[in-house]
């Protein structure tokens, strides 16, 4: 594992050649360029995205184009760039970011940006893509997890809202009685993937506990705090609370409608999934419940904005980046402020851009609201891993949920892996 880390490491720190050589505009991987789509949301992203690139192109002499990427993940991503082509642009997750820094293939961003700018973005969801002074990606939203319910399901179980769990013990309670009542169960992920791992370590944080020691040289993976975020996920599976293979398809919309799940943890962004796709569904927002002694936490996800280092032209492929997500003029918070409240729901990456999205209203309802002044508050960066680690993690989450594996020997064997790994880990803080 330790091999394939490094392997994929030097790859991409050795790719980009064939990118640099070509002809033509800056292409801009994403995955919202326009695709074929009658979805109203779909079709809001794509033209926020389009009409960012269009004035770009009216005021600059470097040209960019959108290129649709429907499968943006770390495989293509990495496959690219490790056979040279690259593209200049391109989104990137705060979980995948840590090969492409210490790959050598990301614009510092720093140099483009004011300070003000700089200090504008919430530092705690910055965190995962700087290093020392230099930035190497700019959050364009940020997407904190809760756990939505039905209040329906919640009405048919004689539940109400004085039900809502705030710990542990009060959540399995009340997901047994929604079962028992016929109803849906508490759905979290049970696909492996770095999006398990994402929604996972909440529960770990909430007991204090964390992958590794602070300063990024040891595994502290091997703690109560994750022997008993590990034994919760695993209790929901075994006593039938969760299911074991996400219903609907993975679609909470359908789930909720239909009656499959009552309680379902997920990101700000599934509000617009509901106001386009069910504007009526009586949805309900809550913040994760904490164990005993502990204290409240969610993790901050959301993408970014990246310049490839060996693309067609870095500097113009870095500037767009600035000038799109990091502008300082009313046009510029304009722009980010748009992106997160009217094209989609997520919480704005900067003060001013929450500042402005207030006054747009939109965190005018109910749920928007408590994820701005419950949850985003308690919030944490997506931690940046290599994926051996990841791999450590995730491994441990799939044996305890799906397999029946012991906790403890779980996060001791997990341990052990992060610590081996470490020992020979070249490359930026983790």
């Amino acid at each position: 594992m330790a091999l394939a880390g490094a392997a994929a490491a030097a790859s991409l720190s050795g790719c980009g050649s064939s990118s640099a050589a070509a002809e033509g505009p800056l292409q801009f991987w994403n995955f919202y360029a326009p695709p074929p789509s009658d979805d109203p949301a779909t079709v809001a992203r794509a033209q926020w995205m389009q009409a960012t690139v269009d004035q770009w192109n009216a005021e600059n002499s470097e040209q960019i184009e959108l290129v649709f990427a429907p499968v943006l993940g770390s495989e293509k991503l990495s496959t690219a760039f490790a056979a040279g082509t690259g593209p200049d642009i391109f989104l990137i997750s705060p979980g995948d970011i840590i090969r492409y820094i210490n790959g050598d293939v990301l614009v510092d961003l720093e140099p483009y940006l004011s300070q003000e700018a700089i200090d504008d973005f919430f530092p705690d969801n910055m965190a995962t893509r700087v290093v020392g002074d230099q930035v190497f990606a700019l959050p364009m939203e940020i997407e904190p997890l809760a756990l939505y319910y039905s209040r329906p399901a919640f009405e048919q179980a004689g539940l109400s809202e004085g039900d809502i769990p705030a710990t542990w013990d009060e959540l399995l309670d009340i997901a047994d009685k929604l079962v028992s009542a016929g109803q849906g169960g508490w759905v979290v992920p049970t696909t492996q993937g770095y999006y398990q791992n994402f929604v996972w370590y909440p529960w770990m944080w909430q007991g204090g506990g964390r992958v590794m020691s602070d300063d990024g040289t040891s595994a502290a993976f091997d703690s109560q705090a994750t022997i008993d975020a590990l034994t919760l996920w695993k209790s929901g599976v075994e006593l039938g609370l969760t299911p074991r293979v996400e219903p609907a398809g993975d679609d909470i919309v359908s789930s909720f409608v239909e009656g499959y799940a009552s309680m379902w943890q997920s990101g700000i962004w599934s509000i617009s999934d509901f106001q386009r796709k069910a504007p009526d569904f009586d949805l309900g927002v809550f913040p994760l419940p904490v164990p005993p002694g502990g204290e409240p936490a969610t993790s901050l996800g959301g993408w970014a904005f990246a310049a490839n280092a060996m693309g067609r032209n870095p500097d113009a492929a870095a500037r767009f980046c600035a000038w799109a997500l990091g502008s300082t003029d009313d046009a510029g918070i304009t722009r980010v402020a748009e992106w997160c409240v009217q094209t989609k729901t997520d919480i704005p990456p900067r003060q001013s851009a929450l500042d402005r999205a207030n006054e747009m209203g939109g965190f005018d309802t109910e749920l928007m609201r408590t994820f701005r002044d419950d949850i985003f508050p308690s919030g944490r960066g997506e931690p940046r891993f290599p994926p051996v680690i990841y791999k450590a993690v995730s491994d441990a989450i799939q044996s305890c949920q799906l397999a029946g594996g012991d906790a403890a020997d779980q996060a001791a064997t997990g341990a052990q892996a992060i610590d081996a790994y470490l020992q020979t880990y070249e490359g930026a803080q983790l």
